[in-house]
Formats: structure tokens, C-alpha cells, sequence
């Protein structure tokens, strides 16, 4: 098994209520190797967010930290599966499981040393009230990025699908741009949005940005 040290992010924005209530990672398309087991923890928390929740009883951003533990395996060269248990404490101090969820990443092998790498990741999530207004979710996250030994911009268009009658297809395209360090250190900016229901884009001044 394989401990990767935790990632741990810093919200500053006063927005992005939907952002702050979950996990924040750009996927690169890298997976376990074959028969190798992984641990990430993943950590972000919302300096100044929103004072108010997207939902009654949901999750306060402002001031929360947020955290997604995750253990997965590399089943093939191209297909690693994953565990997600996230949480939140709240700003008042309370803790809040958001249930779990499974993941099935699939990829174009030996991403990782590809000028040009793309994949998609499938993942079904059993969510908590404080987190959603539906109980099951899925998730659904197309990879595909380009590299060369300096730089490497990725983008991650994410469709996010809630399960029942309140659910709905939101699209939520994420980016990234690094610039590499060497010995596996990169340096980069991240950016987040919310655009709202597909087919149905919330307002220019209602979608949800987020720099990092």
C-alpha cells in the first residue's frame, strides 16, 4: 500500500457555496499501479464563504473545513476503483459525514508520462442532508489534459447528476494550469465554476467561480 501525502487547500472567496461543501481536485488521469492500494486525504478550507446554505439545513460554507479521505486500487493499467468518505466541520464546530461514495476511474494507459492523456471517471455517492437535498448522486468526470516537461493544463468538465425528484444535471468545468517544479513538486492555478442546470445556465452573476 501506498500513503500520498495530503493535499490541503484555502478557499478565500466569498462565493461558491457548492464548492466549499465538497471535495476540490483537478484529475489528472494517473492511477494506482496494477494490484497497488492508495491513501489520499484531501483537505480544503472556506476562509470567508457563504453565510447562507443553497438549501434549508444544508452546510454554511463561511468557515468550513471540508475533508475527503480516499483509499483506491489499480485494477488494470487503465482502471483504478475508489472509497470516499467526506466530511465537513462545520464553522460552529460540528462534524458531518456526507455518507460515501465509489468511483470507477478509467484512463489511456501510463497517463502520467503522456504528452497527451484523457480519461473518465464514473462516481455514485450516497449524500447526507447537510450536503444535498437528494440522497444519491452521480457524478460523471471526463479528463483530458496536455503536457510537456515544463507545463501541463488539464480541464475536467464535470456533469453532475442528483438522483430523485428534486435532482438535476448541473454542469461544473474545472481547469488547471501547472507549472512543474521536477521531484514531482508543480505550481499552479486551479479554477472552479458552477453553471448551473444544463440546458438552464444560471445568470452570468449567479454561476458559481472560484479561483485557487
Amino acid at each position: 500500500m501506498k500513503a500520498i501525502p495530503a493535499s490541503v487547500g484555502v478557499l478565500l472567496a466569498t462565493v461558491s457555496a457548492a464548492l466549499a461543501d465538497d471535495e476540490i481536485q483537478i484529475y489528472n488521469a494517473q492511477i494506482a499501479a496494477v494490484g497497488q492500494w492508495t491513501i489520499e486525504q484531501h483537505l480544503n478550507y472556506t476562509i470567508s464563504g457563504r453565510r447562507e446554505p443553497d438549501f434549508p439545513g444544508g452546510l454554511v460554507p463561511n468557515h468550513a473545513l471540508n475533508g475527503t479521505p480516499e483509499l483506491a486500487y489499480g485494477i488494470t493499467d487503465w482502471w483504478e476503483i475508489g472509497f470516499h468518505a467526506p466530511f465537513a466541520v462545520s464553522g460552529g464546530g460540528a462534524f458531518l459525514s456526507n455518507g460515501a461514495k465509489i468511483r470507477n476511474l478509467f484512463v489511456v494507459p501510463h497517463a502520467g508520462e503522456r504528452r497527451f492523456f484523457y480519461g473518465v471517471n464514473f462516481e455514485l455517492s450516497y449524500e447526507t442532508p447537510a450536503f444535498s437535498e437528494t440522497r444519491y448522486a452521480l457524478e460523471i468526470r471526463p479528463i483530458v489534459g496536455v503536457r510537456n516537461s515544463d507545463w501541463e493544463f488539464i480541464i475536467n468538465p464535470i456533469v453532475d447528476i442528483g438522483l430523485g425528484a428534486l435532482g438535476e444535471a448541473d454542469f461544473l468545468p474545472a481547469a488547471r494550469l501547472a507549472r512543474n517544479l521536477g521531484e514531482d513538486r508543480f505550481l499552479g492555478v486551479e479554477y472552479y465554476t458552477d453553471l448551473g442546470k444544463i440546458g438552464d445556465f444560471l445568470p452570468p452573476e449567479q454561476q458559481r467561480q472560484q479561483p485557487e
